[in-house]
């Protein structure tokens, strides 16, 4: 689901690496059938889908005054790419994708109102927060490794609004306290996930140099 909505469920789905070229194959039919499986209607619930490990998820909580901003993140960095820089080798035609491993998914969640303009920049906002934490552990991007990454290629947010209209923002750019929460939490939360799951590949890897 994209764009504005008001559901009462969102989620992130992880799909293992025997399921997820299957779901890439026939992702139309897949948007329809998790809902159902989850006993919830389509129309109430937004969601997110990758082929990283949920037990690698990472969470991280801020808070000024009256206000918060929890981040949930889960990710890896197997297609990492630099935006505006590497070419693609995959596209979407009659809901088919190639298969791509990796996927940065956040979740922002706030008890705040937020305008669907502060909706918006707070993507932009946690989007450079997650570039900043990329560079910060030096990613490289798979496609150019001599660059850095500013992404996966198939990173998905999603923003969760609060419904206190006592507390309403209207802006969420990295000059407002609430642009620092979203980015601070994002930074977190994206750099621990990635740490989480390179730590999980490095250990398959050696179990699998024992055997």
């Amino acid at each position: 689901m994209n764009g504005y909505d008001e559901v009462h469920f969102v989620a992130n789905s992880y799909q293992p690496d025997e399921l997820s070229q299957t779901i890439m194959n026939d992702y139309a039919t897949f948007e329809k059938d998790f809902p159902r499986v989850l006993g919830i209607p389509c129309s109430d619930l937004s969601f997110l889908s990758t082929g990283a490990n949920m037990d690698n998820l990472a969470v991280c909580e801020k808070t000024y005054q009256n206000r918060i901003v929890c981040c949930l993140a889960t990710g890896g960095v197997g297609n990492a790419l630099r935006s505006g820089v590497d070419k693609a080798d995959w596209y979407e035609q009659d809901g088919i994708y190639a298969k791509a491993i990796g996927t940065i998914n956040i979740i922002l969640l706030t008890n705040v109102t937020l305008t669907d303009g502060a909706m918006a920049k707070a993507i932009i906002t946690a989007t450079e927060a997650k570039t900043a934490a990329l560079q910060d552990m030096n990613a490289r991007s798979s496609v150019s490794p001599e660059n850095q990454a500013t992404g996966t290629g198939t990173d998905n947010i999603i923003v969760v609004s609060g419904l206190d209209l006592d507390k309403k923002v209207r802006t969420t750019g990295g000059h407002s306290k609430m642009g620092e929460l979203i980015g601070a939490t994002t930074k977190v939360a994206v750099a621990e996930t990635i740490r989480k799951h390179e730590a999980m590949l490095a250990r398959a890897s050696q179990k699998l140099a024992r055997t």
